[in-house]
């Protein structure tokens, strides 16, 4: 495989407007509603910027915010890193929007750095940045 397979992630939750607001001021981003991809199917989507003509998000998978029943959000399993300039301004941003930072800002490496936080719907999500 010569390509990343990973195309696209959902981060449930169970107040689409408290973790809208959450997500949308972390990364100074709008996020876009996506209608139910089937009628049959009682869902709310936002997605995180894409490039509509390539169907990708602008850098790396494609991904959304989804309140659907059956899906809680919550802690474990699979962590999603989001990109930034410098990670402990996003960890911040978290606290300040109704988050809180399970790991500060750590280096590893040559790779850069890493933050985990906690998002407003008890999520937890990585980030990390080359500064």
């Amino acid at each position: 495989m010569k390509f990343n397979p990973v195309v696209h992630f959902e981060i449930y939750v169970e107040n689409m407007q408290r973790a809208k607001a959450f997500y949308q001021a972390l990364f100074d981003i709008k996020l876009e509603h996506m209608p139910s991809p089937t009628p049959e199917v009682e869902m709310e989507m936002w997605f995180f910027p894409m490039d509509k003509e390539n169907g990708m998000n602008y850098y790396g998978a494609g991904g959304s915010l989804v309140k659907m029943t059956g899906f809680t959000p919550g802690g474990g399993g699979t962590l999603v890193y989001f990109g930034c300039e410098d990670c402990a301004v996003q960890a911040e941003r978290a606290v300040a929007n109704g988050g809180s930072i399970q790991q500060a800002k750590m280096s590893i490496g040559e790779h850069g750095f890493c933050s985990v936080v906690r998002d407003s719907e008890g999520n937890l999500i990585g980030l990390h940045s080359m500064a």
